[in-house]
């Protein structure tokens, strides 16, 4: 089934109220761009020609416009930028005059602004000029990701994703992160027009929720972090545990497509860690493929053509190491999606949907013990934030046995405060550079 994507390409964007120094911001974002410039036609490559007969689209995971122009071929579509891809790409000087210029620039227009208001702006252009130079290069869609901090605010996820798409309706793809707020300000946004890339998915009934709710252009499972979270910590081997969620997944959606009664929602295999991953995966709707992934992959079909067939309908088995079991670790509600929690969504799309708020998401998954959208304690925060991209097993073992927690949940706060943390160090450097 050929999907039908909710993308502009060369629309308008929605109009958006902008304060003088937004105006400002909006315009130092674009710098002298005027628009994607044609490019010479790019050869085709017969490793990606053959996955690409199988699955919808091919993206690049990376900022880096070196890394993106060595795997490069007519087979991509897409490129992906994150907190975590842009911080390393300031932090190569590569924006040191911009900024303190871009500072002066912007409180002249409103002497007013507070620090953190300041460096977010800085934080905005700066995001929208290494996508840009993507789009330029690539004629391609982009993913340009929000400010962590924005993830629990509606309004001003809302208020962001729009200057961010007016910056370049043509190619970008505005990037939430996966919180209650998010889905609401996702489903703003896709009413807009606004193709949304809802990231930091990690489950089917993560991502069966952001369908039918959300309704961005994209949902995410982020497969090799799962397979990391079980091999790290020593509860089996880790194979095939991404694997299986993201084909669960697409399974879902499919079904969702089949019934029509929902928005289509695309399926990216993200958080790619393996050549081999690519082959499992084959026939999932978009891959967003890491650059030395990619070369890998192409080396080893140059060397010898891999065979590729539609994955979508093998579930590989997940084996864990005794005595653990796919239950008490969390890892079952990863791919399932229960009646229970159908139950949850359809109770959240009955009245007044464009009245809910966060908190209403909240409630409603406690009222139906769905282990979803938990208010993490200060505490709780402070170490998933610590731990990084993968939260520790054991200080969460009693939890995700009991059902308190949900594994999927645990991940989305791990991920989204590993990229808060990268966020971090992009901030201090423009705090520095801003007072140069």
């Amino acid at each position: 089934m050929t999907p039908t994507v909710l993308e502009k390409t060369g629309a308008p964007a929605p109009h958006v109220d902008l304060k003088p120094h937004e105006q400002v911001a909006a315009r130092l974002a674009r710098g002298d761009w005027s628009g994607p410039r044609p490019v010479p036609p790019t050869a085709d490559e017969p490793a990606w020609e053959a996955l690409k007969a199988l699955t919808y689209r091919l993206w690049l995971d990376t900022g880096d416009l070196k890394e993106a122009e060595a795997n490069w071929c007519a087979q991509f579509a897409g490129l992906t930028t994150n907190n975590t891809l842009v911080n390393h790409e300031v932090q190569t000087g590569a924006y040191d005059e911009l900024i303190p210029r871009a500072s002066a620039e912007l409180r002249k227009a409103n002497p007013g602004l507070t620090e953190e208001e300041l460096i977010r702006e800085i934080g905005f252009v700066l995001n929208s000029r290494v996508a840009l130079r993507l789009v330029e290069r690539f004629d391609a869609s982009v993913s340009v990701e929000l400010h962590p901090a924005l993830a629990h605010d509606v309004a001003a996820s809302v208020h962001y994703g729009k200057r961010y798409f007016a910056v370049c309706p043509e190619r970008f793809l505005i990037k939430l992160p996966f919180t209650a707020a998010g889905c609401l300000a996702t489903r703003q946004l896709s009413r807009l027009g606004i193709p949304v890339n809802f990231t930091l998915g990690f489950s089917a009934r993560q991502d069966y929720l952001a369908a039918r709710l959300a309704r961005p252009a994209y949902v995410n499972v982020f497969l090799g972090r799962l397979n990391a979270f079980v091999a790290d910590h020593h509860l089996g081997s880790g194979e095939n545990v991404g694997e299986k969620v993201a084909l669960a997944t697409q399974r879902c959606l499919l079904e969702l497509r089949r019934g029509g009664d929902t928005a289509v929602s695309l399926l990216i295999a993200a958080s790619i860690r393996s050549p081999e991953q690519l082959v499992a995966l084959a026939g999932v709707d978009v891959m967003t493929i890491p650059p030395k992934v990619a070369l890998g992959y192409r080396e080893r079909y140059r060397q010898a053509p891999i065979p590729l067939s539609r994955q979508i309908e093998n579930d590989p088995p997940v084996a864990l190491a005794p005595p653990h079991d796919v239950n008490k670790t969390g890892l079952e509600t990863l791919w399932t999606v229960s009646a229970e929690f159908r139950a949850y969504v359809d109770g959240l799309l009955k009245g007044d949907v464009e009245a809910l708020r966060p908190e209403d998401l909240i409630q409603q998954a406690r009222d139906h013990r769905i282990s979803l959208f938990r208010p993490w304690a200060a505490e709780d925060w402070s170490q998933i934030v610590a731990d990084g991209k993968i939260p520790s097993y054991p200080r969460w073992a009693d939890r995700l046995a009991d059902g308190s927690v949900g594994l999927d949940d645990l991940m989305s706060a791990a991920a989204l405060g590993s990229f808060a943390s990268d966020q971090q160090a992009l901030d201090d450097r423009i705090r520095r550079l801003m007072k140069a």
